[in-house]
């Protein structure tokens, strides 16, 4: 139970009062408003400890009164919006302007009140803790319940319990950098370091100094050191030079490396991970797709598991929020 005070609005009747019965059972102190101007008189008359945002609504919507708000020198209470129609988009960009949660419609009972206890109890964390949830947050469960993502994590579970190298393959967008960071999550390297770097970045004129450091003069450790006893993983790897992708070929290869300067190769400490499009293709030599792809995870395009968007959106949401 708890004494919150609760904002509750919703152009549509039904939802207001079903949702102002559920807490007022919990025990929070709600009010409603059915549009932007009662919302507006609602919020200047003494700020809730919560708001339940509506996105779409006659005049002024959601998105435009959440944007009012956090343009005033008042700080802004927490937010949680819903929407029935919502988009990645509307998501992230109300994430941006101070929500701190997402909610599909219908909305869950159990999931509402999970959701407003969370957001309560954030905002009256001390700011330590706060910190130490972002960091207990950090691996991240790529998301999803459908069949389809399910036999994904599966196989990337299978693929953490190996130490051999990894191409991932998939769309732009359709989170393949994720589950990289899932599979060296589970892996024995999780307690070492995820480096990600964008094969674009990587140029033929500098992948040496990227990729094994400066030499003796430059103290510049490259990627390799510093993924010592965690992961490597080139997003991108389209984005290759031929010279990058022979020196990465050989280094895959060989699990050695040399530094400049030196004589002495240097083993490889580091499981190294790629990610690329497709597998044929982009200027990539097939020799450094084989050594690559000793394990291949395919990552499938969101449309094909369109049932999971809803909890897409409420990942995106978090990710923004934690990442601010």
């Amino acid at each position: 139970m708890s004494n919150a005070s609760i904002l509750i609005v919703d152009d549509e009747q039904g939802i207001r009062s079903t949702i102002h019965d559920i807490l007022t059972d919990e025990g929070y102190a709600v009010e409603t408003a059915a549009d932007a101007r009662e919302a507006r008189s609602h919020y200047s008359a003494g700020q809730p400890d919560l708001v339940l945002l509506d996105i779409w609504m006659p005049d002024t919507d959601g998105i435009t009164l959440l944007k009012e708000w956090a343009d005033s020198n008042v700080p802004l209470c927490p937010v949680i919006v819903m929407s029935g129609h919502g988009t990645v988009e509307t998501a992230v960009e109300a994430t941006r302007l101070g929500a701190v949660d997402y909610i599909e419609k219908p909305v869950s009972l159990e999931q509402l009140l999970a959701t407003i206890e969370g957001a309560l109890e954030q905002k009256n964390a001390p700011a330590a803790t706060q910190v130490q949830r972002r960091r207990q947050a950090s691996v991240e469960i790529p998301p999803g319940k459908s069949a389809v993502i399910r036999a994904v994590r599966e196989q990337a579970q299978q693929i953490a319990a190996q130490t051999l190298p990894v191409l991932i393959t998939g769309e732009p967008g359709s989170g393949r950098d994720l589950f990289g960071q899932y599979i060296h999550s589970l892996s024995d390297k999780a307690d070492g370091p995820f480096v990600l770097v964008s094969g674009a970045t990587m140029t033929d004129d500098n992948v040496v100094d990227q990729l094994l450091g400066g030499g003796p003069q430059n103290a510049a450790p490259g990627l390799l050191e510093q993924a010592a006893g965690g992961t490597l993983f080139v997003s991108e790897l389209q984005g290759l030079g031929p010279r990058a992708q022979s020196l990465l070929l050989g280094i895959v290869e060989q699990g050695t490396y040399t530094l400049p300067g030196h004589s002495q190769p240097e083993p490889v400490k580091a499981r190294i991970m790629a990610s690329v499009q497709r597998t044929s293709g982009d200027g990539l030599r097939a020799d450094l797709l084989a050594a690559l792809g000793v394990l291949q995870l395919s990552v499938p395009a969101l449309r094909e598991y369109v049932e999971d968007i809803p909890e897409l959106l409420r990942y995106y949401v978090h990710s923004v929020t934690s990442s601010e």
